[in-house]
Parts: structure tokens; sequence; C-alpha cells
């Protein structure tokens, strides 16, 4: 590089190039061999400046030995690294970036406290900020600063330490609530809730939306479904009285009466009622004999739902209905079945042929008496019988000499043959 040049002796001294901006420095020396600084020409004070540029979009924060300064505006700025200057750039859209920067000592600037909104959540509170009219985001406990430059803020605390607090809030406000802070619990129509806070049970809910804050107390709602259900045991493998395994596939139906007794009082009430229709099957099918059970399949249902009722006031339910679905049976035994419904329908279809085969006999033995009390009934029922023998040949030559009857016997018989027409 090349020196700068001066009129009166001097000692310039290299400040290096180990940062942007530093040069040359020209020295005095004194006369009792002090050095004093000279000065520094318009070509070297460049050189121990910087000069930055702060867009409309954005803030600077000056610092000095580390030491904050003051808020830098918009414009055609120097820092002056020399002595010990820095800077901190940042955004002024949205929240301000506090990386790099102390709240605190911010507050102290009022150019920073004009340019910003400040806004302090306290514990057991939240905020929910709005940005020019709409919601942006929900804050826990802590300060925050967002810009106001370009944007308006708007904050509005929210109370966590009644729980029912949250339901008085319009649902938009909820619906950006984390889930760790509210419960929100959705109760359908033919619905209960059993409300508790901590363990204690408060009120039950009817249908309807209900929020909850529950980050510092612990909220649980159990629902209960006040419509007819249906428990399906299926599957159970029972042993009748004589030892046959069976397998049955069983249904009931109930409605729960006392909701609240029912979550509170029972650990699981439709384990409960499970169990108990479960038991009673079992212990009615164990008395009967496999036919015995097939006879009455349709009417085991009534037995069962008889037997269970006698609980209803100690499972807080009431028992609607009980039915058998399936009764599957053993392979052996279902074969043995096979053969036996065989055989009876075999059984039956012979009695049911002999009975037919004696009804028409008895019918031929009426038309015949019949025939022989009458001649014109006998004369019809040979032209019945020619018409049938017609319809399989072309033409038949009866001698006239005797009855139709008689020469179809001979031609029968060999006397006269059946002749075609050409």
């Amino acid at each position: 590089m090349r020196r700068p040049q001066c009129p009166f002796p001097y000692i310039l001294v290299s400040l290096g190039r180990t940062e942007p901006g530093l040069g040359w420095l020209a020295l005095n020396p004194g006369p009792v061999g002090g050095v004093g600084v000279l000065g520094m020409s318009h070509h070297i004070l460049w050189e121990v400046s910087m000069k930055i540029i702060i867009s409309e979009n954005e803030r600077g924060f000056r610092f000095k030995h580390g030491i904050y300064q003051g808020m830098i505006m918009p414009g055609r700025q120097n820092i002056s690294k020399f002595f010990g200057e820095t800077y901190v750039l940042s955004q002024v859209y949205g929240r301000v970036n506090l990386d790099r920067l102390n709240l605190p000592t911010l507050r102290k600037d009022p150019i920073f406290t004009q340019s910003t909104k400040i806004i302090e959540v306290p514990e057991n509170h939240l905020a929910i900020r709005f940005e020019d009219g709409c919601i942006r985001e929900i804050l826990e406990a802590g300060t925050y600063a967002y810009w106001t430059i370009h944007q308006d803020h708007r904050f509005e605390l929210l109370d966590m330490t009644d729980p029912d607090a949250a339901g008085t809030l319009p649902i938009a406000y909820m619906r950006h609530i984390p889930a760790k802070f509210c419960l929100g619990v959705s109760i359908s129509e033919g619905e209960a809730g059993a409300l508790f806070f901590d363990g204690a049970y408060q009120r039950t809910l009817g249908p309807g939306q209900y929020f909850f804050w529950r980050y510092y107390v612990s909220v649980t709602v159990r629902k209960v479904d006040m419509r007819l259900q249906q428990v399906e045991i299926p599957g159970q493998e029972i042993l009748t009285a004589d030892k046959v395994g069976l397998r049955i596939n069983f249904v009931c139906g109930y409605k729960i009466t006392d909701p609240l007794s029912a979550v509170t009082k029972l650990t699981d009430y439709t384990q409960q009622i499970y169990v108990h229709v479960q038991m009673a099957l079992r212990a009615l099918v164990g008395k009967y004999r496999l036919d015995e059970i097939l006879r009455q399949k349709d009417s085991i249902g009534g037995q069962v739902l008889t037997e269970i009722k006698a609980r209803e006031a100690e499972l807080y339910v009431q028992f609607e209905s009980a039915g058998v679905k399936d009764i599957i049976l053993p392979g052996e035994i279902r074969d043995i079945m096979n053969t036996v419904l065989i055989a009876e329908k075999s059984a039956q279809a012979s009695v049911i042929t002999r009975r037919e085969e004696t009804a028409a006999t008895k019918s031929l033995l009426e038309t015949a008496k019949l025939m022989d009390e009458n001649t014109t009934l006998y004369k019809l029922k040979e032209l019945e019988y020619l018409e049938r023998i017609c319809e399989k040949i072309g033409n038949i030559s009866v001698d006239s000499g005797g009855g139709v009857v008689e020469g179809l016997r001979r031609l029968l018989a060999g006397g006269g043959q059946p002749t075609k027409e050409v």
C-alpha cells in the first residue's frame, strides 16, 4: 500500500489488515520522546470506520465495547470499529429478535419503546396476540416485544386458575389454545359426561361443547352412552349336561340408568355387564343336554334375560333383550347329526311316496267303479286313451266289428298293424 505524504515529520504506524477498515495512523514525536496523535487524512479516516445502510424495514442497535448506545434509524450510518463500535440489525416485523439483545436494557431507550409494544404474561396466564385484528399466536408466561412500525398488535390475557373459565371464552379463541393447556370435550345427543377436577366429581355434563383449563388442575370427563347398546358374547365354548362342547354367539341389549354411579362405583361398567351376561349364559347352557338346547334355542335368550335382570340395580343398567345368534357344533357331532337328518328325510320321503301310491291306487279303483256303472264314462275313457296313443303314431286301423278297446287289444296282440298316411 502507498504511504500517505505529510509536510512535517511524522511516524507512520500500520494498524494492520486483520479487520476491514483498519489502515495507517500518523503519530508526531514529542520533545521528550513522547508520542502524540498528529492526525489522520480523509483517506485514513475512511479506513478506520465503516459505513452501513439501514433500510426502511430494518433497525440497528449500536454497541461500544459491548455497551448499548442506542437504536440506529434507517439511512447511511457510520460504525467506527477502531473505537470499539459494533451493531446488530433486526427486521421490524413481528416479534423483536432478542437472541443478541437484552430487553431490559432496550426498554430504557425511548426510541425503542416508541417503536415496539411490550407484553408481560404473568404465571397462570396465557396471552392471545392479535395482528391487524387476526389471531396470530398464543403466548405463555414471559415478556415479549413486538415491532409496531408496520403492524398493529393487540393482546388479551387469559387467566387459567379457574378450569371453568375456559368455557366462557369464544370458541374461536379455544381452537388456537394448545391441548396441554385446555381440554375440549364434545358430548353428543344421548350421552352424558361425568366431570372430575383432580379426581373429585364436579357435575354431570349434558349434550354440547365444553372447554376446561387443565394446566394446573387435572380435568377428566368420562362419557356414558345413555342410548340402547349391545354387548356381544362371541364364541363361548360351553359344555352341556351330556359333556358336548358347544360354541355359542350371544347378544344382549341394555341401557345405562344411572351414569354417575356407573362410572364412580364400578371399575369398568362395560366389563362388569359383559361378565355378568357371560356367566348367566354358561350356567344356563350347562344345565341342558345337547338335544334340549337345540330344541329350545329360541327360548334360551329369554331364560338368560330373566337371570340377568336380577342384578340390574347393582349394575345401574336395564336389560332390554337377549338372544342366541349362533350355535356351532363340533365336527364329529355335526357329521352325526347330518347323517341322522339324511336318514330322517329319506324315511319321510318313503312315507310320502307310499302315501302317494296308495292315493293313486284308490283313485284308480274309484275310476274303475264309475266306468263299470256308467257306459258313457267308459266310452270317454276309451277316447282319452285313444287320443294319447294317436299322439305317438300317425294312423291306427281298427276293425269296426268290435269295440275300440277290443280292436286295440287285437292290435297290440299282433292282429293288425298301424299304418302311417302318405
